[in-house]
């Protein structure tokens, strides 16, 4: 009977594991989200649920090999989100959702936790993974963050891939803008454009599953945060959101942690979410998870919706989101692999 209870703790341990929001007894080195929102099991299909898990697998894997054979935070965030703009599944790079005028337009930022140096790019429709053009804004120009052409042609001559926009394009996302623009329609018949704020471009705020980012620990104990997104389905008149932010959607410092958001962007601006994780870590002394959920729930009290990803100098972290989902993972120091979806 005692070997029966031992195991049904185990098993009941390995199935809360993932879901809770920080863990004392692993040092974590790499955390990941795939965006949060309306995600229910029930409008989950099991092959995509695996596909799913399988992505975060391979992106997670990906970005452990850098750590563990010595390899930089930088690197292996960077790494990390170029696996998850590469998958279509997500809403960053490939698959990434449409503008009003049915345009992919791609926004991603990157930070080193030692030096805050930071890099981000906005508004791109050809740089293949604006990732890497965020960490070559950051180490290759004097400036923190460039959008639109500017930065493509940045890109173009840092050397990295540039391709037509519509390698972006997925038909799951084009039937996604034209459902946006239907109820746009209809909600527009009833009210007047130009008073209703939700004609302001985010109404369909819960058709931007996706954004991706990752945080990382090195051996060297620097952190590093990076995060990636095609943005808001059917968003107009050339709105950024959270992620290209430092301090909104995207900081690190040693001092603290390094934090990734995802969400309702305009929310994250106001309320400089990533930031105020750091400053409530430094100034108040609360611990990684009491900053992120304090936060997240600035975030929830002002009518914002999303989560975010955190991780401290010691390898705590937290995942904390006020949505039924939060697509993330998680990898110990020693290898072992968390994954959830569902709140």
């Amino acid at each position: 009977m005692k070997g029966r209870f031992g195991i049904l703790f185990f098993l009941t341990a390995l199935f809360v594991l993932p879901v809770r929001a920080q863990q004392k007894a692993s040092s974590y080195v790499l955390v990941i989200h795939g965006g949060a929102g309306t995600i229910l099991k029930k409008n989950m299909t099991p092959e995509k649920e695996a596909a799913y898990k399988t992505s975060l697998q391979k992106a997670l894997e990906t970005g452990y090999k850098i750590l563990q054979s010595g390899g930089s935070s930088l690197d292996a965030v960077e790494a990390t989100v170029r696996v998850l703009e590469d998958d279509s599944l997500f809403n960053a790079g490939k698959g990434a959702v449409f503008t009003h005028e049915g345009r992919n337009e791609l926004d991603a930022a990157i930070m080193n936790g030692k030096t805050r140096a930071a890099g981000a790019v906005a508004g791109v429709t050809t740089v293949r993974n604006p990732v890497s053009a965020a960490r070559a804004v950051m180490e290759k120009s004097e400036h923190v963050m460039m959008v639109g052409p500017g930065a493509e042609k940045f890109a173009k001559e840092a050397g990295l891939e540039i391709v037509d926009p519509s390698y972006f394009r997925t038909e799951s996302r084009w039937r996604d803008l034209q459902r946006a623009i239907r109820e746009d329609s209809v909600a527009a018949a009833k009210s007047n454009a130009y008073t209703n704020p939700e004609k302001l471009g985010i109404k369909n705020r819960d058709y931007k599953f996706g954004t991706v980012g990752a945080v990382a620990l090195d051996q060297q104990g620097n952190l590093a945060a990076a995060t990636s997104t095609g943005g808001m389905t059917n968003k107009k008149y050339g709105r950024i959101g959270d992620s290209p932010i430092i301090g909104a959607g995207t900081y690190a410092n040693n001092e603290t942690a390094a934090i990734s958001c995802t969400g309702w962007g305009e929310f994250y601006i106001r309320n400089v979410v990533a930031y105020d994780l750091s400053a409530l870590m430094a100034y108040k002394g609360l611990s990684v998870q009491q900053a992120g959920n304090t936060v997240i729930k600035k975030v929830g009290d002002m009518g914002g919706d999303g989560g975010l990803i955190a991780l401290d100098k010691k390898g705590n972290m937290t995942m904390s989101f006020n949505t039924e989902g939060m697509y993330r993972g998680a990898v110990t120091k020693d290898g072992k692999i968390e994954i959830a979806i569902y709140k």
